[in-house]
Order: C-alpha cells, then structure tokens, then sequence
C-alpha cells in the first residue's frame, strides 16, 4: 500500500510537470504596442491613469493587473506579479502557480514528540484567467484554479505541526494541513465601469471565495515562496474554497466595499468532486489602497456550520489587514499583516506578520504566528474549551538557480520554531523545530531578472 500511495504521487507529479511545459513553456510574455503606456519592467507591471491599452485588473477597466489579489481582493498596485500573460486586442490571458518537491521533516529534534515525521510531498496550484472587455464600459472575467495537492501530498494532507482544520476518514485533521480540492476555484464575474472613477463587479464562483480577510496566503506577494499554509489560516482566509459564491462589489477611486452570500461549509474529504451548494452565510467587505504601496481591508462574516465534524457550531469571524508592498532599483519587499478573531462557542484570536525581501536572484522571507487554539481543535483530553497560545516564527530562503521557458527554478530551505505553552511541551517538546527543503517551479515573466528599463510611476493613477 505505501509503495501504491507513492506511485500514484509520482504519476501525478509527471502530470503536474508536463501540464506545466504545456501551460508555460515556448510563449511570449504578452504582446506590447509600441504606443503602449505600459511597461514591463524587472519586477513589476506598471500603467498610468491615461493609459487605454488593455492589460488591467480583471474588476475594473481602469485599474492595473498587479491590484488583484485571490477572489475580488486588493493587493497594493506596486505589487510584483508573476505569471505568463498574452494580450490581444479587448481579451488578456494569465496563468500562474506553484509546485514544490520539497522534503519535510517536522518535529525533527524531538524524536518522542507529536508529529515527528519525515516525509516527501508536493504540494501545488495552477490558476488560469481570462479577460475579455464587452462594449464601451463592461469587462468579463472567466477563472480557474486547481490543485493535485491530494494526490501529490495525501487525502490527509501534508504534516504541519499545530495546523488544524477539516477532516479525513472522519476525523479531525490535526498536525496536518488538508490538501486543497482539484477545482479550488471556478468563477465568472462582469464589472461595469460608469466613470475611471466608479466600477460595479458582480461575481459568483462555484468554488470561489467570499469577501472575507486578506487574499489568500498562496496570492500574497509576501508568502509566494512559502510552501505552508498559515496555522492561523483558519482564522483569516480559509473561506477561498467555498461551494456556492455570490458578491457583489463597489468600487470610488481607492474605496472599494463588498457583500457577499456564500456556503458556509467547507469542502468535503472527496478532494474531487462539486460539494452541494448552500448560501447559508454572508460576509461584509471595505477595502482602501491609499497609495501604490499600500492595502487595507476590514470585513466581518457569519459562517454557517464549517465543520463538518461539527455541524451545530456557527462562527462569526472578524477580520483586518495592512498589505505593503515596495520596489526600489533591483530590490523589493513585500509585507502582510493581519488578524482573525473567530467567535464561535469559544473566541479565538490570531495574529500573522510576513514578509518577503527579494534582490536580484535570491529571496529572504520571514513569518510569525500567534493563534489560540482549543483542546478540541488539537483534539487533546480535558477541558475541551481551553484555548492554548501557539507562536510559531518560519525563517527561510530561495534562490533561482534555473530560469527554462519562463519558468523559473528555486531551490530553498526554511525552519520553523514552535513555542508551545507549558501545558503541551510533554507532548510536543519543549522547542519543536521543523525544517524543509524544496524546488519549487514557478513562472518567471513580469519578475525578470534583467536590468530595469524604464520606472513610471503610479502615483497619479485615479484609483
């Protein structure tokens, strides 16, 4: 059987690549107009406010590309973008993911602990999205996103010390992420745009995301290279992967406010197939980019029944983020903070700092976690409401050691510190340090490696 799990991880990790040649590779970037206002430069896309040609956010005719975060999210504009991208006339196309053989050994200086494991998994997305502009004033947008996570890191997901959530064989996931659904994202969504100024999105997935937190950890600049999922995900963005969406959004200048109708249950343990939509729960949105460097957002939502396991607990979940993003001649930096608060039978908060430094080849990133978790959540003994403080700090670094076809290949290695209360070290040791090492595989086109060009500032942009 363990000889048959490996098997069936090796043939899908052939398919993930060979999709990967097929997606990426022997295409142009994008097909620029010597009149165009746009530049491509060596780490970011740039487009001023007067500039009529089509390479824009796929909500609004008058907004650039690098805003668009997961769902109908802000980034900040000056965020890098990397992902392959044609353009022709009124339609544009971009397609970008991840994938990372990575080796993964949690709990490593405690050979007694919980969770002390070696294992190699793959976990992976790949999302494509079309744009097609519809008359004077409309704008299409058709998108997709999937994941062999189940195939290339387990139906019971890959080992992750503290990381709780969903469920597999009918039992709490605990020390373990859940692998994402084939289809984690199939949306449609038409923004009209009244003036530069004003724009009206309507958009439903099935799956999409609702108009909850921050965009997702894998959409986040400052988490790109991080190959784990946040352990305070369930606290911020685990909404992205909802059977049944419905949001609609406005948009003045740099002020955007959202409202959406959405199942509040999350996907089933069968990773392939279309769970029964619901439109049992709704979330508030207000999003403002202040500048070209900054994104913030505030929204509230009320989850109906997300866990499977148990069916009779609902969650109100309140959440914030400041997202920062700046360049500066070869260098840049990417940043996110936020914070959850999930208020179900037992309130829990969370806190994420992350960033990432990137100069030329090589990448520098960093991540801290404060979240409380309950016994019932780490499925331990005693009191079931009694809520444990977690910190967990991620240090790590990759460096693009080969760039085929505009793809690029990473190779790094991170560390995660866990700092348990005292109540868990007998369980889990007193310092539990985990370590992985990877390549990843990713596209390499908007981040170039070149020399910058030419800088245009957003600044004046009418947001």
């Amino acid at each position: 059987m363990m000889l048959y799990n490996y098997f069936k991880r090796i043939i899908a990790l052939l398919f993930l690549m060979q999709s990967w040649q097929l997606l990426f590779g022997q295409h142009e970037h994008m097909n620029m107009n010597a009149d165009s206002s746009m530049q491509i430069d060596n780490m970011q896309m740039s487009m001023t406010a007067d500039s009529t040609k089509f390479m824009s956010s796929s909500f609004s005719r008058h907004l650039p590309m690098t805003i668009d975060g997961s769902g109908t999210s802000w980034l900040p504009a000056d965020s890098r973008m990397e992902a392959v991208m044609w353009n022709k006339k009124n339609t544009q196309i971009m397609m970008h993911g991840a994938l990372w053989l990575r080796g993964d050994f949690q709990n490593a200086n405690n050979s007694s602990g919980r969770q002390h494991s070696n294992t190699f998994d793959a976990p992976n997305w790949i999302m494509a999205m079309i744009d097609q502009r519809a008359g004077k004033h409309g704008l299409l947008n058709f998108s997709i996103m999937m994941s062999l996570d189940a195939l290339t890191a387990g139906r019971g997901g890959y080992p992750l010390l503290f990381q709780t959530g969903e469920s597999w064989k009918g039992q709490p996931l605990v020390d373990r992420q859940h692998p994402h659904d084939l289809f984690a994202g199939l949306s449609v969504a038409y923004t009209y745009a009244f003036t530069r100024d004003i724009d009206l999105t309507a958009y439903f997935g099935f799956p999409g995301e609702p108009c909850i937190g921050p965009p997702v950890f894998m959409h986040r600049p400052s988490a790109f290279y991080m190959p784990d999922a946040p352990i305070s995900h369930h606290w911020q963005d685990a909404t992205h992967i909802s059977f049944g969406v419905g949001t609609i959004g406005f948009r003045y200048k740099i002020l955007k406010v959202e409202g959406s109708i959405f199942t509040g249950r999350e996907p089933d343990e069968n990773r392939f197939d279309f769970d029964r939509p619901r439109f049992d729960s709704y979330a508030a949105r207000v999003s403002v980019n202040p500048d070209k460097h900054l994104s913030l957002q505030v929204s509230y939502a009320y989850i109906k029944s997300p866990e499977q396991l148990f069916p009779t607990e609902n969650i109100h979940r309140i959440t914030s983020s400041a997202i920062y993003a700046h360049q500066w001649r070869k260098q840049r930096i990417d940043a996110t903070l936020a914070y959850g608060l999930n208020i179900g039978n037992v309130p829990s908060g969370s806190i994420l700092l992350e960033a990432t430094y990137r100069v030329m080849k090589f990448s520098a990133y960093g991540r801290y976690e404060w979240v409380q978790k309950t016994n019932e959540e780490l499925n331990l003994p005693g009191d079931k409401d009694y809520r444990h403080p977690l910190n967990d700090i991620t240090i790590g670094a990759s460096y693009n050691i080969l760039t085929f076809y505009h793809v690029g290949l990473d190779l790094g290695a991170q560390t995660i510190i866990s700092l348990p209360d005292n109540s868990l070290k007998a369980l889990y040791g007193v310092t539990p340090v985990s370590a992985e090492v990877y390549l990843m595989i990713h596209p390499m086109t908007a981040l170039g490696l070149a020399k910058r060009k030419q800088t245009q500032s957003m600044d004046g942009m009418k947001m």
